[in-house]
Formats: C-alpha cells, sequence, structure tokens
C-alpha cells in the first residue's frame, strides 16, 4: 500500500504540474532569461517554501509560466516593480481555492467507497482527479470571466481613476465568537462558519455588493451605493438571526476608497470597524456620512448617538441604522446613548485590530 501511495502522489503530481519534477530553481531561471533571485522572490510571493539550489523540484509548467509573465512585462500589462505584489495577491486567493477542493476531492473519494478501505485506493483516487479536474477548470474559468464582467466599468475608467473610488464598506462581525468557539468540536464549527459564510455572501450579492473577503468571525464587504450598503447591513443581521447561532452586528462607513488587488484600503475601511465594535449585538451603526445619503430612504431611519472616543477618533458620532415603522419620521434628532456596553456579550472587546483583519 505504501508503495502504490507513492505511486499515486507521484502521478498525481504529474497531473496537476503538468510533468515531472525535473529542473532546479537556477535551471528554471535560465530558461526563462530571468535572475535566480527574482525568480526566489516570485516563489515566496507565491506562498511558497524556499528550496535548496541543487533541489530538482520545477516543472516544464514553472519555465512555461515565468515565460508569461515576462510576455506581461513586455507587453506593458505588468510592472516589475509591482510583480511579486500581483503573484501574492493571485496566490492568497486561489491558495484557499486549492485548500476548499482538496477537502472536495477527499469528500467524493469518501462517498463512493463502499468500504471505508477504499477510499485508500491510490489508482481510484488519480482517476478521480482526472476526471474532475477539467469541470472544476471549466467553472473557475467561468466564474473568473462573469467577476471580470461585471467590473467591465472599471476596465473603461479614465486613467488614475480606477483605483480610487467613492464606496459604502461595510464590516459584520459575530459577536462573542471567540467564547462560543471554544466549546464546540470542529465539524460544529465548520458547519456554523459555513453557513454564515455562505448567508453574508447571499445577502451582499443580492443587493450588488461584493465580499472583500471573511475571516473566521467577520466579513468585510463594499457596496457602490449608500442604499446598497444600507439594505445590507440590516438584512444580514436578520438573515443570520436564529436561537443556536451567535448575534451579529454591522458598522457602515462611506467615503473615498482605495482598491488595490482585490482588496480595499482607507480610513473608511477603519472607521467602518469601529463603528462595528461599538455597535450592540443585532444593530447597524453607520457614520455620518454614510447616515446622510440614506435618511431620507423609503423604510429607513437613522438616529443620532451619543459621541464617544475609540482608538483613532476623538468624539466619533455613531448613527442608528433601522427599519422605519409606519408614521415614524426619517430622523430622530434626540442623541441617545449606545444603549448599554457594546461589548458586554463579547469577551474580547479590546482585541479589535487597527484593521477589520
Amino acid at each position: 500500500m505504501e508503495e502504490s501511495g507513492a505511486e499515486a502522489r507521484d502521478a498525481l503530481e504529474r497531473l496537476l504540474l503538468g510533468g515531472p519534477r525535473r529542473w532546479t530553481r537556477h535551471e528554471v531561471a535560465r530558461m526563462a532569461g530571468m535572475p535566480p533571485a527574482r525568480t526566489q522572490r516570485l516563489w515566496r510571493a507565491l506562498g511558497f517554501p524556499d528550496v535548496a539550489d541543487d533541489d530538482a523540484v520545477f516543472t516544464d509548467a514553472d519555465v512555461h509560466a515565468l515565460g508569461l509573465l515576462s510576455s506581461l512585462i513586455d507587453a506593458g500589462f505588468v510592472d516589475e516593480n509591482t510583480e511579486a505584489s500581483i503573484a501574492r495577491a493571485l496566490a492568497q486567493a486561489l491558495a484557499r481555492l486549492a485548500d476548499w477542493q482538496a477537502d472536495l476531492l477527499a469528500e467524493v473519494l469518501i462517498r463512493g467507497a463502499g468500504d471505508p478501505e477504499e477510499r485508500l485506493d491510490p489508482a481510484r483516487a488519480v482517476d478521480s482527479v482526472q476526471r474532475l479536474l477539467p469541470v472544476l477548470r471549466a467553472v473557475q474559468d467561468y466564474v473568473w470571466r462573469r467577476h471580470l464582467a461585471a467590473n467591465a466599468d472599471r476596465l473603461l475608467a479614465g486613467p488614475g481613476t480606477g483605483d480610487r473610488r467613492e464606496l459604502a464598506v461595510g464590516f459584520a462581525d459575530l459577536v462573542g465568537y471567540t467564547s462560543r468557539s471554544r466549546g464546540m468540536g470542529g465539524r460544529e464549527l465548520g458547519a456554523m462558519i459555513e453557513d454564515f459564510e455562505s448567508i453574508a455572501a447571499e445577502v451582499v450579492a443580492r443587493r450588488a455588493g461584493r465580499v472583500v473577503k471573511t475571516v473566521g468571525d467577520g466579513v468585510l464587504f463594499t457596496a457602490a451605493t449608500a442604499e446598497a450598503a444600507a439594505r445590507i447591513a440590516l438584512e444580514l443581521p436578520e438573515a443570520w438571526e436564529a436561537a443556536d447561532r451567535p448575534p451579529l452586528r454591522v458598522g457602515a462607513a462611506y467615503g473615498t476608497v482605495l482598491t488595490h488587488l482585490g482588496d480595499v484600503y482607507s480610513p473608511v475601511v477603519n472607521l467602518a470597524s469601529r463603528l462595528t465594535s461599538l455597535a450592540r449585538p443585532g444593530t447597524v451603526l453607520l457614520d455620518r456620512e454614510l447616515a446622510s445619503r440614506v435618511r431620507e430612504l423609503p423604510g429607513l431611519r437613522v438616529r443620532p448617538l451619543r459621541r464617544v472616543s475609540v482608538r483613532g477618533y476623538d468624539h466619533l458620532q455613531p448613527w442608528l441604522l433601522r427599519r422605519r415603522r409606519p408614521g415614524e419620521d426619517a430622523v430622530d434628532a434626540v442623541e441617545d446613548d449606545l444603549e448599554g456596553d457594546p461589548g458586554a456579550d463579547d469577551e474580547t472587546p479590546d482585541e479589535t485590530p487597527d484593521e477589520p483583519f
């Protein structure tokens, strides 16, 4: 079994890497026409550990990939100074995808095994990957193209306008996640996180927003309009609410945001994080700019709360967002307190980072 297992690993590697490992780091650099130091920098940016100079761990596909990168640089599409950043962004997104797909393939093998021992059959594993790999590749290509098409307006933007945009940024956080997760098994915790990410993705997509990233107990999202952000912020806690789930709180702000390699950077992001840390479970807090843009929208109501001082912001005034009841005004001009200690239901209120993630 050990011998057949080793053969299966070799077969899987050849299948996934496009051939056998045959080249050293210096040989790959020479064939791609790149300095070894540059290829090593890219290798690290992709998230892979260093290899010894005399280890033949690279394949023909590695040489081909470096050649493609060189052609992109020669065409002016990729700047040599930013190639490592682009490689890092790609690696972070695709590494998570690969982790998920490895688990998916393992589950397929387990479900298809009549005898538990059959899931260890190396030949069957190689055959399953060989059949599923083209399907996964086709689906990935389709989803990537659809997301690229959804950003067509940015593709057509004028020079220098594509990276800075007026956006609403929201941050949703599970209250008490740390203490609750300590008492949960791996499968139960995984199911809860899967439900959270699934519901968040559905709510955000329904309002034409974008999930920037999710990390365990939180999700960072953006929306092109103030109304979309407000609707998402209200619907997230409602869609997530259940007796066996920790409550959700949301903070959102509006302003100029820098978009870079799929991520977002701005004081607006920090402000959304601060507002989230102040929010009571199940509530939504907005900054003044976002509140001013949604105060007249049908069905919504904003209320100014008393100013507070938090890390990085003195005299910050949150605005409470909720649905407007029949006969109510859009804005209550009376300032209220934050309705109790916002961290009372969270055992780690002081762990809020400078950035949401």
